[in-house]
């Protein structure tokens, strides 16, 4: 900001040098650490002369850096003290670590487990934060020609949310095998509930000779148990045709990761 004049020195509170009386003399020149100091005006000053509060205008005056008494000084007079004040009406910058929490305007719970928005006001932090995450790796393997969706064994995780409003993201990576003509369909369930593809995520294996085929899976979905109670989560496995589907069969292994995200 620009200033006419001076610009005003805020919270700048300063005391000046001692000054020695001169016999005879109203006027003197003000200093702190033997350099000129300019008050802003002569009610910024606090002056003591002989253990009295003197009154600013009346009983001295400011120009610059010089202070002139309404009469002149004798000797034996005493200034105690000339304090210089800043801007009073403005605090300036205020030092660190010096503004607690309770002298903020904003509303709301000021504590560990909320942050100050924009608005001004304290909120929690809320949507998509992962709240737990827990995983496994499975080196069960499994085979697979029926028709219809069933569990493969040992393909199973628990979590327990820690509300009823979380999410559950589910991930679920592995491999399979086959030799023949086959299709085989991958899906997540929730105990008996299919949260994943209705007619599963599907591949369709030609050995061309029947050599092994192997294809990698990776399954996700974002589930809403509305449960605060543990939830399993589960691999299951359909096939058509007349060849069977392996899982884990070379020895591979599947890693199974659930997350619960906060609303």
């Amino acid at each position: 900001m620009s200033y006419i004049g001076r610009e005003p020195q805020i919270g700048n509170f300063q005391v000046c040098d001692a000054i020695s009386v001169v016999n005879g003399q109203a006027a003197y020149t003000m200093q702190v650490d033997s350099v000129n100091v300019l008050p802003e005006t002569v009610n910024h000053c606090l002056v003591s002369l002989n253990g009295i509060l003197q009154s600013p205008t009346t009983s001295f005056t400011i120009s610059g850096a010089t202070i002139t008494f309404a009469s002149n000084l004798v000797t034996g007079d005493v200034i105690d003290f000339i304090q210089i004040l800043g801007s009073v009406l403005d605090l300036g910058v205020p030092s660190d670590d010096t503004v607690s929490i309770a002298k903020l305007t904003a509303t709301g719970t000021k504590d560990s487990t909320t942050f100050l928005r924009g608005d001004n006001t304290f909120a929690a932090p809320s949507g998509g934060k992962v709240l737990q995450v827990v995983s496994a790796i499975i080196d069960q393997s499994f085979t697979n020609s029926s028709a219809s969706f069933i569990e493969v064994t040992d393909h199973n995780l628990s979590i327990t949310p820690s509300a009823t409003s979380s999410k559950v993201l589910v991930f679920m990576n592995f491999n399979t095998r086959s030799s023949g003509m086959i299709e085989q369909f991958y899906t997540i369930y929730r105990s008996t509930t299919n949260v994943g593809s209705t007619n599963g995520l599907g591949a369709t294996h030609d050995d061309d000779g029947g050599s092994d085929t192997e294809v990698q899976f990776a399954l996700q979905v974002l589930d809403s148990p509305s449960s605060t109670s543990a939830v399993n989560y589960h691999l299951r496995s359909k096939s058509n045709g007349s060849a069977t589907a392996r899982v884990n069969n070379k020895g591979s292994d599947s890693v199974i990761t659930l997350m619960e995200i906060g609303a």
